[in-house]
């Protein structure tokens, strides 16, 4: 496996290409990257995702990725290392900002497709990377501050985006949110873990009780908590199903199902349709 290394805490450029002469490769850094223009499909860790212009990706070091261009792609790459958050780790509100770095960069589903699908939001963090990869490029006084503070706000955006995903229009107040937004980060940061998604490790992990994590996470977001790890494991299924390179017996021992049996009828429970139904269309598709 090819891995690609980088000996800088940052680096920003852009790339515009045709085709893709890259090989399948692993980084020793995490890799936010843009799409400023062009379609195509972005296949990360086997799964197969389409990109479009104003699509997000985010890798860890350890994701395996590669890009089949469709029509011809401009791409902003951010790259950065465990030694830019020491330089950013400063102020009152570091343990906060950490912990939502820590929930982006180490969450298994946030690298699942697009990270941000509004379109606002979208053309928000294309200004942002703008100016960064302009005062990259352009070296002077508080240059570093300036970097440090925008890949500050681009790490933001993205925990915005988010959080808005997770509670749409009914979004709880900030305190509220915060808790909440905690509690499902750590979900999906565990999903398959089964003894760390355990109600009473979830509750013991927040010093709450098991009856009221359930009650509060119920209350603000109006799905237990056993529905949120569900609905993980399914979207994460979708992509492993619409990509079909895993059966179904892999998805169901990857995901953390007890068999191909058992994920079956949970997701025809929640989605109303047998999984195959899925792999047979994708099949279909690509032989018509």
């Amino acid at each position: 496996m090819t891995r690609f290394n980088s000996y800088h805490s940052l680096n920003i450029f852009r790339l515009e290409a045709e085709t893709w002469s890259y090989p399948a490769h692993k980084h020793n850094f995490y890799e936010l990257i843009f799409i400023e223009e062009g379609n195509g499909n972005h296949v990360l860790n086997d799964a197969v995702a389409p990109y479009h212009m104003g699509d997000v990706f985010l890798l860890r070091p350890e994701d395996t990725h590669y890009f089949e261009i469709e029509a011809p792609s401009k791409f902003i790459f951010l790259k950065f290392t465990e030694q830019l958050f020491i330089e950013k780790l400063e102020g009152s509100r570091t343990a906060k900002w950490l912990d939502i770095l820590k929930t982006l960069l180490q969450s298994p589903f946030s690298v699942n497709g697009s990270l941000i699908k509004d379109k606002k939001d979208q053309d928000q963090l294309k200004h942002l990377l703008q100016i960064l990869l302009a005062e990259f490029s352009h070296q002077c006084s508080y240059s570093r501050e300036l970097q440090l503070e925008l890949f500050g706000a681009v790490m933001m955006m993205l925990a915005r985006a988010q959080a808005t995903a997770q509670f749409g229009t009914q979004c709880p107040v900030n305190t509220e949110l915060d808790k909440l937004s905690e509690i499902l980060s750590y979900t999906r940061l565990h999903a398959l873990d089964a003894d760390k998604v355990r109600v009473e490790s979830i509750a013991r992990h927040f010093s709450m009780s098991p009856n009221y994590i359930s009650i509060y996470v119920k209350k603000h977001s109006g799905l237990s908590l056993q529905q949120h790890i569900v609905q993980i494991k399914l979207k994460a299924a979708d992509q492993l199903l619409k990509n079909g390179r895993n059966n179904i017996n892999e998805i169901a021992v990857k995901l953390g199902f007890t068999d191909a049996s058992h994920f079956n009828k949970i997701y025809k429970k929640y989605n109303g349709k047998n999984p195959r139904d899925i792999q047979r269309r994708k099949t279909e598709a690509f032989h018509e």
